[in-house]
């Protein structure tokens, strides 16, 4: 027998095989779509455009239903009134630590030894009130020190990565640390500059993460990824970072935590990489959100790669919305005259004015509504029947997933938050998800909004920003980064700023 005719016997056998092997709908379970190709199911399509291909699915099954992709039965819930009933199961039934511990490895090629999530999240307690202050200093460095640098005339550049580089530079020297203490024009000019170049070569390895996630990296991309990876363990390398004046708490405990587990120095700068896009990437892995990561990275984890896209979608929604605009303005202008002294005197803004602004939460959370698409993730661990809202029940396969600007949508008429939202006339527990939910929510949403919060300040009132082009529509979805946590645009949008 030849071997290509053995090869085609043996592709035949593995082919009946999986024709054999593709499981019918049990009673009980939500609908079954199995798709039209054996084992990879609807994997093309739901890597291609995961929204639609979610959308469609609702509209054919509902809001609970199962479909097979690449091999992998998944049970997608969409019904908010049940959500509880998952995330608040067990690790040992609904398991959300395995395919973190995955993709840290694929995407950051990173391997702890003695590796405990538990030790590890008892022992990472970050100094979130600390964190703020520090943020809201390096805010001024980059931010109004940048503009201050180039001058009254006009600047111009896209608004995400006028968002994207000032939050996660900021973001990034309020972590690992400044050059030098106490600050001095010049070493505020050096932490520009290298913070810029952090950010230009974190950029670079975020742009292809997606990819990098799915494994579909073309010989160039691959290249990029090993140069940008390289470059960013040179700057976060341990003995590199030793030398920066003002590291926060929780690098210095984080550090000492991979030293005794007996991490080496190499691991330790990769592990650092790694640290430094969860702390930038709030809602998620692709796949996962916040509750799936390993608890290492959920001390900071929604804070600064989803911040920088927060903003940016945030601040477009003002641009384009007047009403908005001028709500904001006013309530931020009327916040700082509460304070007994001016804010361009204060190193620090204190915390009950970031309290005091109900209309700018609003819009936050509007922004957060609109544009964060995490997937909530739980790997099977064992079959167990699961109570839902509408009374019935149902096994779990390999896994589990759930899923017009209006800015004062989160607000009463009185002005105070709202809370109370409803589906199908019963209240909503869960509106809203964008910090994760269930046992791991992100312990460092705090800080994230508060950043969030500080910047939009700052931006508002010892700025003016305009769009170049005021017509310019709203881009669409880089339908790419769906599962990655906040939504980035398809393209970027210009705009121009000054100081005031």
């Amino acid at each position: 027998m030849s071997w290509a005719v053995l090869f085609g016997v043996l592709a035949a056998l593995l082919l009946l095989l999986l024709l054999t092997r593709r499981r019918s709908r049990r009673p009980g379970e939500p609908p079954l779509d199995l798709g039209s190709i054996p084992w990879l199911g609807h994997a093309l399509e739901f890597g291609r455009d995961a929204a639609s291909f979610l959308t469609r699915m609702k509209e054919k099954h509902g809001d609970i239903f199962t479909v097979l992709v690449g091999g992998k039965y998944v049970t997608v819930l969409l019904d908010p009134h049940s959500y509880d009933n998952v995330v608040w199961e067990p690790r040992a039934k609904l398991d959300f630590h395995t395919y973190a511990v995955f993709l840290m490895e694929r995407i950051f090629d990173v391997q702890l030894p003695h590796y405990n999530p538990g030790d590890e999240k008892a022992k990472m307690k970050p100094d979130l009130q600390a964190l703020t202050e520090a943020m809201y200093t390096n805010l001024h460095t980059v931010l109004l020190g940048e503009a201050t640098e180039a001058g009254s005339g006009w600047q111009e550049m896209g608004l995400l990565d006028f968002s994207y580089s000032f939050l996660l530079r900021a973001g990034y020297l309020t972590l690992y640390g400044v050059e030098a203490l106490p600050h001095t024009p010049q070493s505020q000019a050096r932490d520009r500059v290298h913070s810029a170049d952090v950010f230009r070569t974190f950029r670079q390895l975020d742009l292809l993460l997606p990819k990098l996630a799915r494994g579909s990296l073309s010989v160039g991309d691959k290249d990029q990824v090993c140069r940008a990876k390289s470059r960013l363990w040179k700057l976060l390398a341990p003995a590199r970072l030793a030398t920066r004046a003002h590291r926060s708490s929780w690098l210095d405990s984080y550090l000492l935590h991979l030293e005794e587990i007996g991490t080496s120095e190499e691991m330790q700068a990769r592990a650092l990489v790694l640290q430094l896009w969860a702390t930038q990437l709030e809602v998620s892995w692709a796949e996962m959100d916040s509750a799936t990561l390993p608890p290492m990275f959920l001390s900071l984890l929604e804070e600064q790669g989803n911040m920088g896209p927060a903003a940016f979608w945030l601040l477009l929604f003002l641009l384009k919305n007047p009403e908005a605009l001028a709500a904001v303005r006013g309530e931020l202008e009327h916040c700082l005259l509460q304070l007994e002294q001016p804010v361009s005197q204060m190193s620090t803004l204190p915390q009950k004015a970031l309290d005091s602004v109900p209309v700018l939460d609003s819009v936050l959370s509007e922004t957060l509504r609109l544009t964060a698409a995490p997937f909530i993730t739980r790997e099977v661990v064992l079959d167990l029947a699961m109570p839902m809202a509408d009374g019935r029940d149902f096994p779990p396969i390999n896994k589990i997933v759930m899923n017009v600007f209006k800015y004062n949508r989160f607000l009463n008429p009185d002005g105070s938050e709202k809370k109370d939202f409803y589906k199908d006339g019963k209240r909503l527990k869960n509106y809203s998800l964008p910090w994760g939910a269930g046992h791991n929510q992100c312990l460092g949403r705090g800080y994230a909004i508060s950043s969030i919060k500080q910047f939009v300040l700052l931006v508002l009132t010892h700025l003016d920003l305009e769009l170049t082009h005021p017509d310019v529509e709203i881009p669409e979805f880089d339908l790419s980064r769906y599962g990655f946590g906040l939504m980035q645009p398809e393209h970027d949008v210009t705009i121009r700023y000054r100081l005031r």
